[in-house]
């Protein structure tokens, strides 16, 4: 009877190193990852066996699949499973890793990177035109405008930050330690934008509206998070999958 147990992630762009240890750390308790799951991953019961993880960021043609998969083969490192263009391999330890070198790296990061503004860049303008709707708009238009905002705010926020630490991933790489530590005093500032207006601005209700976003960005993944590990622990109990 085959044996699962689903995992959380703490982010690729994000946890990308902690996840491919988690992974690791599970392999030696005989629970190996099989597949990717909404936020997390999917591990099968098996022997104990450590193996070492590495992800790759490549949107690949269907002509193009074969020979990149025989590439890594060919490098000591199993494919597991893709998800879009996110690929997961494992490999015995001391395995040379897929990327060895910075150019190369700086390469996967541009991969990731690339695949995510793709979809940042029009989810916020599309935002923001809903933002600048609501602000010329009256009555009830403007209160439906302002919901959609906010919701579309929240959603928003976590793709825009995911975007974000990709491009920080590679700046690492690259050296570019100052437009790292820029990046960081940016994003502490944008944090700190509803206590100056609530000190310096007499608009208690943009305030309270900033606040609800801020919250409501970080708990919207946080409770995805709990409902993902929520109903996989709970199927598992119930019979295999």
């Amino acid at each position: 009877m085959r044996q699962t147990k689903y995992i959380i992630s703490g982010g690729l762009a994000f946890t990308e190193e902690k996840d491919m240890e988690k992974l690791r750390r599970y392999s030696l308790k005989g629970w190996h990852a099989s597949d990717f799951k909404f936020m997390g991953y999917t591990l099968e019961k098996g022997e104990s066996t450590e193996y070492i993880y590495s992800v790759d960021y490549r949107s690949l043609e269907e002509d193009e699949e074969e020979e990149y998969f025989d590439f890594f083969s060919s490098a000591g490192w199993s494919h597991i499973t893709s998800e879009a263009n996110i690929h997961l391999f494992r490999a015995p330890p001391n395995t040379k890793p897929i990327y060895s070198d910075r150019d190369t790296t700086v390469e996967k990061y541009e991969n990731l990177s690339g695949s995510i503004k793709k979809l940042v860049i029009p989810f916020v303008l599309i935002t923001a035109l809903v933002w600048g709707g609501a602000m010329i708009s009256y009555g009830t238009l403007e209160s439906l405008l302002q919901i959609i905002a906010v919701i579309l705010s929240v959603i928003a926020i976590p793709i825009a930050l995911t975007a974000v630490a990709s491009y920080t991933n590679k700046w690492k790489v690259e050296g570019r330690r100052g437009l790292v530590n820029l990046v960081k005093v940016i994003l502490l500032l944008l944090l700190l934008i509803p206590v100056i207006i609530l000190f310096f601005v007499d608009g208690v209700g943009a305030t309270v509206t900033l606040l609800k976003i801020m919250i409501g960005a970080i708990a919207f993944p946080t409770a995805i998070w709990l409902l993902m590990s929520f109903y996989h622990n709970f199927a598992r109990k119930r019979g295999p999958n």
